[in-house]
């Protein structure tokens, strides 16, 4: 069963995996976050990346930005068969890894990307304008020549 890792900016990680309890709080064990701090360096992220990556251990690491520092450690550092990194983490995503953590691990980046993009949508309402309208005859026949 792979292992998930939440790798973000302060303090979006532990923000997330504490979102992940409310719906998976039997599961923490499979979950690990890792704020990254902003005064840290690529070097201070590396070095408290890589103790969280077992060797052998299957790994889908969930990162916040992709081009980012903490995104572009784990790139370096996965190896990109038993450790895969996916970018842009949110809840949707999130949930969708948890829910699906038996998987196997191509099978499982392809469900988190899929619950990622799926949870990304507009959700205002549409709501019909509110104009108030003269009933007169003379206002409707004098606005007509305006409207196609």
């Amino acid at each position: 069963m792979p292992h998930l890792l939440i790798l973000a900016h302060e303090p979006l990680a532990t923000a997330l995996r504490s979102v992940a309890a409310h719906v998976f709080p039997d599961d923490m064990a499979q979950l690990s976050a890792l704020d990254v701090p902003s005064a840290w360096s690529a070097t201070e992220v590396e070095q408290a990346l890589r103790p969280l990556l077992s060797e052998g251990q299957p790994t889908l690491i969930l990162a916040d930005v992709f081009g980012a520092t903490p995104c572009n450690t784990a790139v370096r550092l996965a190896d990109g068969v038993t450790q895969r990194v996916v970018a842009g983490v949110n809840v949707p995503m999130l949930w969708r890894a948890m829910a699906y953590r038996n998987e196997a691990l191509d099978i499982l980046v392809a469900r988190a990307l899929s619950g990622g993009g799926q949870g990304v949508m507009s959700a205002s309402s549409h709501r019909p304008q509110t104009q108030s309208q003269d009933p007169s005859p003379t206002y409707a026949a004098s606005q007509a020549h305006h409207q196609q």
